[in-house]
Formats: structure tokens, C-alpha cells, sequence
């Protein structure tokens, strides 16, 4: 039991690197250019790491027989991606990926053509790939395979101590743009209120307040600029690498942030 939880680490470490070279790839061929599309900043999508060493460790019983496994796999991956989606939404307020445009697909999260890919794809690693990933892992020794565990398990923590911050930190980059737009509205509101009650000449007469309501605008108008970039490199690849991203409570915010990158390069 002990070494095929060993097995099952090294699985989640060589299938997550291989699942981020397929995003990576697929990126790749549809925008023309390198994306980093993994929820961390290494080279490695955590999800893929999981869900594969889930279905080569729990659906190893079923090798033989084809359309079991096939099924099997869907349903056990789909599953996953779901949970996965969900929780990443109930933790940070994001939806970060959508196929609310796909056909059968559940809140966007899963969909029923991705979940016949996925089955097939894990079909494909439970034939032909993993009988070679297991030979290499049975090759390497233990010994340095857990040292590798030790040093990739620190690497991964650290990555996602660093990932986890910068998305909080966006979170209340969003939270302050909506403030400041917030006053903003009121500022506008403040003054087409006063041309609707035909107080206009009053307010020319007091030339200082006019002043100090011109300079509070202008400088909420320049915090709203400064706000409008990502502030750290982790969310502006974070934005990039998930495109279809959306916050649930700054929509209106985050797609500020997206158009202001786009326009800067």
C-alpha cells in the first residue's frame, strides 16, 4: 500500500507536467504564441496530476475491458474538473474556465463533448502511455524517488503560497477599482442632480467648492487608472492563461483589467 501511494505521487508529478505541456501546446496552436495556461506558475496543471493518477490507480481493475474503462474514465475525470471548477469559484470568487457555450454542459463547468474527450484520452494513458511511465518510475530508486517527492512537493507548496496571494491580492485590486468608480458615480450624480434643480449658478458662485470637486474627480480618476493594470506578474499571467475568467462579484472590473492589458500591448 505504501509504495503505490509512492507510485501515486510520482504519477501526480509526471502526469501534471504532462498535462501542462498539453495545455501549453493546445495554447499554443490556437493563439500562435506561448501561454503559461496552469493555475501555477511552474510547469505543472494539478488537476491533470490528480485526475490521471486517480484513473490509473482506482480504474486499473477495469484495463481489460474497454468501454467500462472508457466510461469509467469519463465519468471519474468529469467529476473532478467539476468539483475542481466549484471549489476554485467557492475559495476565490473566480469562475476560471466556461463552457456555458458548449453543448450539455453543467454551470459551465463541464460539458458533455470535453468529458467523451477526456474518456478517450485516459483510455489512450492507460494503454500506451502509462505502462511506460510505470516501467521508468519502477526503474528510478526509491530512494531518490522520494527525494524528488520531497523537492517537488516544497517547490509545488511554495508555487501555490505565491499563486494564492496574487489572487488575493487581485481580489482586493477589484475590490478598491469598484470602490473608487462607486465615488466616481456619486461625484457625476452629485453634479447632474444639481443641473436638474437648476442650482448650477450657486455652485459657480462658490468657486472653491467647484475646485475641490474637480480635484477629488481627477483623482479618483487617476486611481482608477493606476488600479487598471495587474499589480503583480502572477495575475497578469493568471488573466492570460485563463482567459475566459470571471470574477463573481467585479465582472465589470476584471473585464476593465482585460481590455487595458490588451490595449497596452
Amino acid at each position: 500500500m505504501k509504495m503505490e501511494i509512492y507510485y501515486f505521487l510520482l504519477s501526480f508529478f509526471v502526469y501534471g507536467f504532462l498535462g501542462w505541456c498539453t495545455e501549453v501546446a493546445f495554447a499554443a496552436v490556437k493563439t500562435g504564441r506561448f501561454v503559461n495556461r496552469g493555475f501555477l506558475n511552474g510547469p505543472i496543471c494539478p488537476v491533470y496530476g490528480v485526475g490521471v493518477g486517480m484513473v490509473v490507480w482506482i480504474l486499473a481493475p477495469l484495463e481489460d475491458y474497454l468501454i467500462p474503462l472508457y466510461m469509467a474514465s469519463a465519468l471519474l475525470v468529469t467529476l473532478l474538473e467539476w468539483m475542481t471548477g466549484v471549489i476554485l469559484d467557492r475559495i476565490f470568487h473566480h469562475k476560471w474556465w466556461d463552457y456555458s457555450n458548449q453543448p450539455l454542459n453543467i454551470g459551465g463547468y463541464v460539458c458533455l463533448p470535453f468529458s467523451l474527450v477526456w474518456g478517450v484520452g485516459c483510455v489512450v494513458i492507460m494503454k500506451i502511455i502509462h505502462p511506460v511511465v510505470r516501467k521508468g518510475m519502477e526503474f528510478l530508486p526509491v530512494p531518490l524517488g522520494i527525494a524528488l517527492l520531497v523537492l517537488l512537493g516544497a517547490a509545488l507548496a511554495a508555487d501555490l503560497s505565491v499563486t494564492v496571494s496574487a489572487i488575493l491580492k487581485l481580489n482586493r485590486q477589484l475590490e478598491a477599482m469598484e470602490k473608487v468608480a462607486e465615488e466616481l458615480r456619486e461625484l457625476s450624480d452629485k453634479v447632474g442632480s444639481n443641473i436638474y434643480e437648476n442650482v448650477t449658478d450657486a455652485i459657480e458662485k462658490q468657486e472653491e467648492g467647484r475646485k475641490r470637486l474637480e480635484e477629488a474627480m481627477r483623482k479618483l480618476r487617476i486611481r482608477y487608472e493606476e488600479l487598471s493594470l495587474p499589480k503583480t506578474r502572477v495575475s497578469a499571467r493568471l488573466l492570460k492563461a485563463f482567459p475566459k475568467m470571471e470574477s463573481r462579484n467585479h465582472k465589470d472590473m476584471l473585464e476593465e483589467i482585460r481590455r487595458r492589458m490588451k490595449n497596452k500591448r
